[in-house]
């Protein structure tokens, strides 16, 4: 068997409800989660070709890259449900991935403490983001590329307590001094945004404001009017941010 043959895990979610699957490729490293763009699976990352991107780090032994279906990010593009509900189901598939996806990675590399990095481009990146900023006992870094960070517009003007947790523009700024903050603190967001078509950075300035004003690690990395919001310029970032990190 080749040391680069992927394996996928397929299990029911009590939390989300519905099948969840997810995807590994590589043999050793550190363990890095790369969450889907908007309804993409856990599959997306293979055929849009970031796996080959990521090729010499997977050869060298330095990450392993594991997948999960975009679940709460199928329920926003699809207008599924109420906005209440998708709200409540971006909190239940945060759930699902620190008590669900992360025990599974940890299984897999036979270690129930080891931390992961994270990544993600577009909903992926909101989704990188939202898993470090809420769990940071279990992630150290979240790579987040021309993230689309705010839920707001898709609430309908309604702001519920589901929102407001499950989006890290709306508690970070509220987060009071003590564990968490201190764990926060300690750990790595990395904000690239192209500057061409359909990017816009102003998101990514948004969340380095609220995390640098509770004194949360960050920075931005703007990369040019020349790369678009599109899988050319994610395959150009993540190797690089992914090699200094991991």
């Amino acid at each position: 068997m080749s040391r680069h043959d992927k394996t996928v895990e397929r299990w029911h979610s009590p939390r989300v409800g519905e099948p969840v699957t997810l995807a590994r490729w590589g043999w050793w490293g550190t363990p890095v989660l790369v969450f889907p763009t908007a309804g993409g699976d856990a599959e997306e990352i293979e055929r849009f070709l970031m796996l080959d991107a990521l090729r010499s780090l997977l050869d060298a032994g330095r990450i392993k890259v594991y997948s999960v279906d975009s679940i709460a990010g199928r329920a926003w593009m699809e207008r599924r449900g109420t906005p209440e509900e998708r709200a409540a189901l971006q909190n239940r598939f945060d759930a699902m991935i620190a008590e669900e996806v992360v025990p599974a990675i940890r299984h897999d590399c036979r270690s129930d403490s080891i931390e992961l990095v994270t990544a993600g481009a577009s909903i992926g990146a909101y989704n990188a983001l939202a898993a470090a900023s809420r769990h940071p006992d279990l992630f150290r870094c979240a790579i987040c590329m021309s993230g689309t960070y705010d839920l707001s517009p898709w609430m309908g003007g309604r702001h519920t307590a589901d929102l407001h947790f499950a989006s890290p523009l709306h508690f970070v700024p509220h987060l009071g001094e003590g564990p968490m903050l201190d764990r926060l603190r300690s750990r790595m967001f990395i904000l690239p945004t192209g500057l061409g078509r359909y990017e816009d950075p102003r998101e990514s300035w948004r969340v380095a404001e609220a995390l640098g004003a509770r004194g949360i690690p960050n920075r931005v990395d703007e990369w040019g009017p020349e790369w678009d919001h599109d899988w050319v310029t994610w395959r150009a970032m993540l190797p690089g941010y992914l090699a200094a990190v991991c």
